[in-house]
């Protein structure tokens, strides 16, 4: 007989009981798409700006900074997803590598952090479309993407090959109409830097459009072979996604350099008019609407799986570990995440928390690459996660002070809630 493990987490490599299982729908080519739709999203259209002026003329070294940690980060939540392959991503990993309370800490990183990032995402789409009643777009775009998560993720899936084909049109578009015209010049590209603590700091910004890759690893419960499909799909959504960015990133610094880039609220779309093609620009605000609305889509996805897999341990309320017994999905804890979000998206400012979701996410990496320097491997695969931890631990600490101080005070509420939770069960 196979021992008990928790419901619903694999344990000495059996499956959870069938009833507690989300439906495995997702293949590399879906796994991949929905990553993609996390990271080439509203990240691109608003993370250069402010990277620019932390950075100056080092923002492709800060682009590839942030690149490479992320690698590390990938590579390490790859091995951690095909050895455990259910829903929660590294609050499931570092629960079985390090104890219940690295695993918490990740969890509520993650939750916390994600939540203000969908609230942010959603008024993104607001200020785009509709700048005079952005919240109450925010509101309808929650409402409209949580209903397509509750039908199941495969649809979840199918909407975001959608959002990922028109953002990618739209930024094709950008670079093929920027380094065409007469205004870009490769003299742009570089300049006077802001010294490390610049390029870092830019780095930590810019990390914040390549964390979306979590996605796939929180969806573990929902992909098909999750030992051979995780592993190939993170590295190619990632390597698509820098693929993407280097280009945006060299096509808006030819035409504007890192000046006009740092000034600028709507970078891409002063991008295509200083190219010469100033009617482009609202199909760029567009696009940019639509990239907001498929990372808020992966967004709830992620966030949702992460709340379920809490909740199945009792950190949050175990009836949002409950899988719709039709479409396979936690659907009490997408209601829960979709309403929180709809709150915050019609009542509050959200776009100052980029910071502070950064921080959360690299704290989040940082326990992952912990995790997975545990794990049996070589090597290389130790080096990785070695530098991946340390990046993750620079980057967070070369945030913007506001942020980090902000940041660092959520997650000791966290540690703090889960004392207490602790002393309360044993009766102290």
């Amino acid at each position: 007989m196979p021992p008990a493990g928790r419901e619903g987490v694999i344990q000495d490599g059996y499956p959870p009981p069938v009833a507690h299982e989300l439906k495995r729908t997702l293949g590399v080519f879906d796994a991949v798409v929905v990553g993609l739709g996390a990271m080439v999203g509203a990240g691109i259209f608003t993370a250069l700006a402010p990277a620019a002026r932390a950075a100056g003329g080092a923002l492709l070294a800060a682009l590839a900074t942030a690149a490479l940690v992320a690698y590390c980060n990938a590579h390490s939540s790859a091995r951690l997803a095909a050895r455990y392959p259910s829903s929660g991503g590294t609050y499931v990993y570092g629960r079985e590598r390090l104890g219940p309370f690295w695993g918490y800490l990740a969890g509520w990183a993650f939750v916390v952090g994600k939540t203000a990032s969908c609230a942010a995402m959603a008024l993104t789409v607001g200020a785009y479309l509709w700048p005079g009643q952005r919240h109450a777009v925010a509101v309808a775009a929650v409402v409209a993407l949580t209903a397509a998560g509750y039908g199941g993720v495969q649809r979840s899936a199918r909407v975001s090959r959608v959002i990922v084909a028109v953002v990618l049109a739209v930024l094709a578009g950008v670079v093929v109409v920027c380094l065409g015209s007469g205004a870009a010049g490769a003299g742009r590209l570089g300049g006077a830097g802001r010294g490390a603590v610049g390029l870092l700091q830019g780095a930590g910004l810019l990390f914040f459009a390549f964390a979306g890759y979590a996605r796939i690893t929180t969806l573990g419960e929902e992909v098909r072979d999750p030992e051979r499909t995780i592993p190939r799909a993170v590295p190619l959504a990632l390597g698509i996604a820098l693929l993407v960015y280097a280009a945006v990133a060299v096509a808006a610094l030819s035409v504007l350099g890192h000046g006009g880039l740092a000034a600028s609220s709507a970078p891409l779309a002063d991008a295509v008019g200083a190219a010469g093609w100033p009617a482009a620009a609202p199909v760029v605000r567009v696009g940019a609407a639509v990239a907001a609305l498929g990372s808020l889509l992966a967004l709830v996805l992620g966030v949702s799986r992460t709340t379920m897999a809490m909740a199945r341990d009792g950190h949050f309320p175990r009836a949002l570990a409950a899988v719709h017994p039709r479409y396979r999905v936690p659907h009490r804890a997408e209601l829960a995440v979709g309403a929180v979000v709809a709150v915050l998206a019609a009542t509050a400012d959200l776009r100052g928390a980029i910071g502070f979701s950064s921080f959360g996410v690299l704290t989040y990496y940082a326990i992952a690459n912990v995790s997975a320097w545990t794990l049996d491997g070589g090597v290389k695969d130790r080096a990785v996660a070695a530098v991946g931890l340390s990046g993750c631990v620079v980057l967070a600490c070369a945030l913007p002070p506001a942020s980090a101080v902000s940041g660092a005070a959520v997650l000791a509420l966290g540690a703090l809630l889960h004392a207490l939770r602790g002393r309360f069960r044993s009766g102290i």
